[in-house]
């Protein structure tokens, strides 16, 4: 796996060879980054998605409804992780591309201590309040029933979530992203095995979704901290160096909030959503917008592979000041995943019955979700555009930018999702996140390309 680290040492030494080799050697290390972080990405999306069928073809509507009622309270745990992952992630990179290897074990022990922080803070958090959560978004009945079952695993297992988020990205920018794919994907695995036995052979029904996760996610949090334990780890783990430095603690949530704060957007959006359409609509909705959410993810895990495959490479790249090589690292990773959204855009227009049925055979779901997926989603393709967006800045340790972004996705949908329902009815609470998605992205791209031509202004000056 040493490979990836000695390609872009060998790049950075290499600045003589004509303009469009510097390009194909841009275009390699990309995608050898990229294409194992998409990888991982879409094995967990996948899992995601098994967890649907599992939970629609088992469980039923109230179990699809419950799990998108409990979502926003797990998202919120799963984002502790992102937060912790692409914070440290971004600084090991910097500190690895300066040749700081000091500075650069130093991140990695304070990463550790935060992950033990938040995850036993938030299950505190969730016993204490997990149930009004519930509450608040108009769970009732069965649903609330399902919900408070599901998310109650987690509260034991915050650590097992928290972690299993983190610790692959902290071994991508270590230099091994092959090593990170191959863990998510054995979590993914051991996650469907154990979704097929908890649910369909122990009938544990939403309790047993839950407890796949969290059993799946302990198995790639404890073999994530044997690699950095082992030789094979660049940045080596050890219970001498395993201190904790405020400073660093600092600058890893500065970075790495961003990633929270999208998790926070979709905790809350997902949130408001669920209200929204209890109160527009009933159940049927809440469950329609579930399915609806498995078959974005697809989508979603795409882009950020896409854009946690980008980070490395422009991280070590600013490190190293190779300003040039930063603008078309980005281009690449635009063009790859805007044209993937405007495909899954033009499938679901073309094919919807055919992707929803595979969820649910009750009529009335069908038709609830093919009408809102071709709405929900016909602007998911600005999503990707916005992950990459967030993610160039975190890479360039621009943290403050990037927590902007995910704060405007939030602040900028808020109103649509209240506004357009008092026109359109269910239709309005589809409509609002393509209609916030295209006013963000026409404040975005701007800035970015602003932002670009600075930076490669001052690139020019200082050489």
């Amino acid at each position: 796996m040493q490979t990836h680290n000695v390609e872009l040492t060998q790049l950075s030494q290499d600045q003589k060879g004509p303009a469009e080799q510097r390009s194909e050697s841009v275009a390699r290390t990309f995608w050898r980054y990229t294409i194992p972080a998409i990888a991982a990405m879409m094995v967990n999306g996948l899992y995601q998605v098994v967890d649907g069928v599992f939970v629609g073809h088992f469980i039923g509507a109230d179990g699809l409804a419950a799990v998108n009622i409990a979502w926003p309270v797990v998202g919120l745990i799963a984002g502790l992780g992102t937060l912790v992952g692409i914070g440290a992630g971004s600084l090991l990179s910097l500190f690895r591309g300066a040749k700081d290897p000091v500075q650069a074990k130093a991140v990695l022990a304070t990463s550790i201590w935060l992950l033990l922080i938040l995850s036993f803070t938030t299950s505190l958090a969730l016993y204490a309040s997990g149930s009004l959560l519930l509450d608040l978004q108009g769970a009732s009945g069965e649903v609330l029933r399902f919900g408070h079952s599901y998310l109650s695993v987690f509260g034991w297992g915050a650590l097992a979530t928290v972690a299993a988020g983190a610790l692959p990205m902290l071994i991508r920018n270590d230099g091994s992203p092959g090593v990170a794919t191959r863990l998510l994907i054995l979590g993914a695995l051991s996650n469907i095995v154990l979704d097929y036995v908890f649910i369909v052979l122990f009938q544990w029904q939403l309790a047993g979704a839950a407890w796949a996760s969290v059993v799946s996610q302990s198995l790639v949090g404890i073999l994530a901290l044997s690699y950095f334990c082992s030789d094979k780890a660049r940045v080596r783990l050890s219970l001498s160096g395993l201190t904790f430095s405020v400073q660093l603690a600092g600058r890893t949530l500065v970075q790495g909030a961003s990633g929270l704060v999208m998790f926070l957007y979709f905790a809350f959006i997902t949130a408001l959503h669920n209200k929204q359409l209890l109160t527009y609509g009933e159940p049927l909705h809440v469950a329609a917008f579930a399915l609806i959410g498995y078959i974005g993810v697809i989508y979603y895990f795409f882009a950020e592979g896409v854009a946690s495959g980008m980070q490395p490479p422009v991280s070590y790249y600013y490190g190293a000041g190779q300003i040039e090589k930063i603008a078309a690292t980005l281009k690449l990773a635009c063009q790859v995943s805007l044209s993937v959204g405007l495909a899954i855009v033009l499938f679901l227009n073309v094919f919807p019955e055919a992707v929803v049925a595979l969820f649910t055979q009750e009529q009335a779901l069908l038709d609830e979700a093919q009408r809102g997926a071709r709405l929900h989603l016909s602007m998911v393709f600005l999503d990707g555009f916005i992950f990459l967006a967030a993610m160039y800045y975190v890479a360039l340790d621009q943290g403050a930018k990037s927590l902007l972004i995910s704060l405007g996705n939030m602040a900028i949908q808020v109103p649509f999702l209240f506004l357009l329902p008092q026109q359109f009815g269910i239709d309005g609470v589809w409509l609002s996140v393509p209609v916030s998605n295209l006013v963000l992205t026409l404040i975005v791209a701007p800035m970015l390309w602003r932002d670009l031509s600075r930076l490669n202004h001052s690139s020019v000056v200082s050489s």
